[in-house]
Order: structure tokens, then C-alpha cells, then sequence
């Protein structure tokens, strides 16, 4: 696993080290991918275009949200930016990468949230638009654009959590995987009439049932909080430390 995880530090090294030009464009890249804009933009856009598509865009992103947290607290995973002073494997050649305000985050690293919850929420955009194009170009080339424009920003939020040492390689492809089976998933089974009281109500169940989750876990001897003290500790600046698991 170890060669697994150096090799993944070696892809940062290359991405900050080799394209250094596009730094700004990776740190505009993961603010896009975050998924707090869906919420702040994807959301609100999406729903003054279609109502449905708006409601689809709100209900995946909060079933997703609450899924990775779940995956997090379950599949653990460590985070570059720790895992590189932590685990001593450069401890002879040290890696040549360098943190940024936005690489501190203290949740687990299993899976990438960006990828995962973006992926997921942003699945009936593009269907909507697919299908839109689909009616007016008659060109097969035309119509793959808004798939192509979905799979292309996917893959650069994903390279711009590896750049910033937030992923490994591998758990930004999870993310990914996950996340587009999930909006292929549960597109199709939004529910679109229901009251307000409904929304809520699920809100507050997912809610319990984190809670529920998470101190089952507690009990059962898990510090769910070992992520906290390693962010903490090797972050090159404490105000970058910013409680997120993205």
C-alpha cells in the first residue's frame, strides 16, 4: 500500500513541480468542485432554469453529502498532506510538494468528497442539457459535448485535489466511480412532488442517522477524531486547519 501511496505522492510532485503555471488554475478548479457551490451556484442555477432539474441537483447532493461522510468514517483513509511526514517514507529524500490554505482539511481521505458529491449532484445538469442538445444538433459529435464537458471537469477536480495534497490518485478515482454511478442512480428516482415537510423530515433523518452512525462507531472503540490531530499537527499553518472532509 505504501508504494501505492508514494506513487501517488510522486503525481503531485509532477503536478506542482512541472506545471507550476497552472497553480491558480487548479485553486479555481477545487473552489468549483467544492461542494458547498453546489449549494452557493449549481443549485440555484440550475433550479431557475427547471424546477426539476434544480430539485434533482438539491436531493443528490444531500443524500451524497451524507453517504461520503459515512464512506469517511468507514474506509478511514489518510490525506497526502499528513501522510508525507507521518508514515516516514521520505524520511531519507524528502518529497518536493508544498501545502495551500485549501490542503488542511480533517476529515478522512476515503473517498474524495469533490469528486464524489460534485460528480453525483452535477449527473442531471447534464443529462438536462444532453437531452436538450440531443433535440436540436444532428451532429453525434455535438451531442456528446455536455458528456465530454461533465467527465472533463470531473478529471481536473480530481487532478486539483492531488495538486494541492488534499487525495491520493486513488481515492479521487473512488470519488469519481461513486459518484457517477450514484447520479446515473438516483436521477431517475428524484422525488420531485412532495411537500416541504418531506425535505425537512429527511433532512433531520439523515441527521439522526449520522449521529446514530457515529456513536455506534465511538462505542465500538473507533476515534472517529484521528484525523483531526493529524491535520492539526502537520499543517503547515493552524489557520489553514478547517474543519471540511471534502
Amino acid at each position: 500500500m505504501e508504494s501505492t501511496l508514494g506513487a501517488g505522492i510522486a503525481m503531485a510532485e509532477a503536478l506542482q513541480n512541472q506545471l507550476p503555471w497552472l497553480e491558480n488554475v487548479w485553486l479555481w478548479v477545487t473552489f468549483l468542485g467544492d461542494p458547498k457551490s453546489l449549494f452557493l451556484f449549481y443549485f440555484p442555477a440550475a433550479y431557475y432554469a427547471s424546477r426539476r432539474v434544480g430539485i434533482a441537483v438539491l436531493w443528490i447532493s444531500l443524500i451524497t453529502e451524507w453517504l461520503n461522510l459515512v464512506f469517511k468514517w468507514l474506509l478511514f483513509g489518510d490525506r497526502p498532506f499528513w501522510w508525507v511526514h507521518e508514515s516516514g517514507y521520505y524520511s531519507q529524500a524528502p518529497a518536493q510538494v508544498h501545502q495551500f490554505p485549501a490542503s488542511c482539511e480533517t476529515g478522512p481521505g476515503s473517498p474524495s468528497g469533490h469528486c464524489m458529491i460534485t460528480g453525483a449532484a452535477l449527473w442531471p445538469i447534464m443529462t438536462a442539457i444532453s437531452s436538450q442538445v440531443a433535440t436540436r444538433a444532428h451532429s453525434r459529435w455535438v451531442r456528446v459535448i455536455p458528456s465530454l464537458a461533465y467527465c472533463t471537469f470531473l478529471l481536473a477536480v480530481g487532478l486539483s485535489r492531488v495538486f494541492l495534497l488534499a487525495h491520493f490518485p486513488h481515492q479521487v478515482l473512488a470519488g469519481l466511480i461513486t459518484g457517477a454511478a450514484l447520479g446515473w442512480l438516483m436521477a431517475p428516482r428524484v422525488p420531485m412532488e412532495r411537500e416541504l415537510s418531506f425535505y425537512g423530515l429527511t433532512s433531520l433523518a439523515l441527521l439522526l442517522g449520522a449521529s446514530l452512525i457515529y456513536w455506534t462507531l465511538f462505542t465500538l472503540g473507533l476515534d472517529l477524531s484521528w484525523s483531526i490531530s493529524l491535520a492539526s499537527k502537520w499543517c503547515e499553518r493552524p489557520e489553514w486547519v478547517h474543519l471540511d472532509s471534502g
